[in-house]
């Protein structure tokens, strides 16, 4: 206990970079292979930021851009919108092993009034780590019940979650049951029905169904939790529906028609390619589980996790990555290489870039402002010396939110720099 209370304060030591001021100057970039997001590229790209935004992107070829206060030359190198990370738990839980730093979760079923911005961590030291990937932007979601809570969407340099917030309460997660359960012992496990499965949906649609009575009553009398529900019959709240199998997916579809919800996404998806189509006629988006996964079942393609995506885009549907799972704060900064091995697995490298910028800020409801890098949106983005994508070549030298410049350093790189000088050192002694 006194090693783990040592490592917390150890974590603390290191706190999170000091946000940047707001952009008081315009700044030009030029020179750079400009990726927009939206599946174009502008090679020799200018790129003008005034007060936290995009005041243009041209081809520096056609046109000769005005004066700017800093000019930033990115000749050779790669820009990009800045990454989003959906679905995500940065910010709720520091260390696992100490309960007193894991906010991820409420007791109770139903808890849709659970607002997962309020226990968000601005100074989470994890958070600082997953910027020099090009991870600017994330949706903060809760776990736990039947209905986990309400997410919000936040930018990652910011003093408290007030500043951070990009979109407050933009939807609720709904973990939909499994139709079968696993029983047998560790090395032998059998697939059986769940046989509560129809007493699960049941308890879903009634609920639903009360929350809808109350939502158009007088509401003499306050409920919370109905309240929290508000907003997903007419669209300003998205339905995020944690599900995997095919037959829960087309219950999901039924369910949708049903409560006549506009906007709905699957969360994981696994087997969301078999019912494609379906999936597509009724405007269901995706977010599609950690593609670096073992496949499911011992006997389905071992590629299947790399290929998933592709099938769906084909199909026309609207995808996006997810990192949930193990060590998924962690693994958060692996998000721009899922999206490398889906373009190694057939999407083309632009439209592969689209799964963690454009598609879910659209997903989101936040590609106004953010996903692409287009006149009028914030300047949220970044310079890597190469493909951004690819891990060998993923450096980044600059990053900026909402136009702001911010710090790529963390505790990692401290670290990094203070061993480095001290093995250098030794090596010169070594020479002499």
């Amino acid at each position: 206990m006194k090693y783990i209370f040592f490592l917390l304060l150890t974590f603390i030591g290191y706190s999170q970079q000091t946000p940047a001021s707001k952009q008081t100057k315009s700044i030009l970039i030029t020179g750079g292979f400009a990726h927009l997001g939206n599946g174009s590229v502008v090679e020799n790209s200018v790129i003008s930021i005034v007060d936290g935004k995009i005041a243009y992107v041209a081809d520096g070829n056609l046109m000769k851009p005005g004066k700017h206060d800093t000019y930033i030359n990115a000749s050779g190198k790669h820009i990009y919108p800045g990454f989003i990370a959906p679905n995500s738990t940065l910010g709720l839980v520091e260390i696992d092993a100490v309960r007193a730093s894991d906010d991820e979760r409420e007791i109770g079923e139903f808890n849709p009034h659970i607002r997962s911005i309020i226990a968000y961590n601005t100074e989470s030291v994890i958070t600082e780590s997953v910027r020099p990937n090009g991870i600017l932007l994330a949706q903060i979601a809760p776990r736990g019940g039947r209905i986990s809570g309400t997410s919000s969407v936040v930018q990652l340099d910011a003093w408290n979650w007030e500043d951070a917030i990009v979109k407050e309460n933009d939807g609720i997660f709904l973990d939909w049951p499994t139709s079968y359960t696993y029983a047998g012992g560790r090395n032998e496990a059998i697939l059986e029905p769940n046989k509560k499965y129809d007493e699960q949906l049941k308890a879903i649609q009634d609920y639903f169904d009360n929350s809808a009575a109350y939502l158009n009553s007088d509401k003499s009398k306050k409920d919370l939790a109905y309240e929290a529900m508000n907003g997903l019959q007419n669209g300003t709240k998205n339905l995020y529906i944690t599900a995997t199998n095919e037959k829960e997916i087309e219950d999901i579809v039924l369910f949708k028609i049903k409560n006549k919800l506009p906007n709905v996404t699957i969360v994981g998806g696994y087997f969301a390619y078999k019912v494609a189509d379906l999936l597509k006629q009724n405007n269901i988006s995706v977010l599609l589980r950690r593609v670096h996964s073992l496949p499911i079942l011992e006997d389905e393609d071992v590629n299947l996790p790399y290929k998933n995506a592709k099938i769906l885009v084909d199909k026309g549907v609207l995808v996006a990555l997810e990192n949930s799972g193990d060590m998924e704060r962690m693994q958060t900064r692996n998000l721009p290489f899922y999206a490398g091995t889906c373009a190694a697995w057939g999407i083309p490298k632009e439209q592969a870039l689209q799964l963690i910028t454009l598609n879910t800020a659209k997903i989101l409801g936040v590609d106004k402002n953010y996903g692409s890098l287009e006149s009028g949106k914030s300047a949220t983005l970044f310079i890597s010396e190469g493909d951004a994508l690819d891990m060998k070549t993923n450096v980044i030298s600059d990053a900026f939110v909402d136009g702001r410049q911010i710090s790529l350093e963390s505790h990692q790189t401290e670290l990094y720099k203070r061993y480095k000088a001290k093995y250098q050192e030794k090596k010169q002694i070594k020479n002499q």
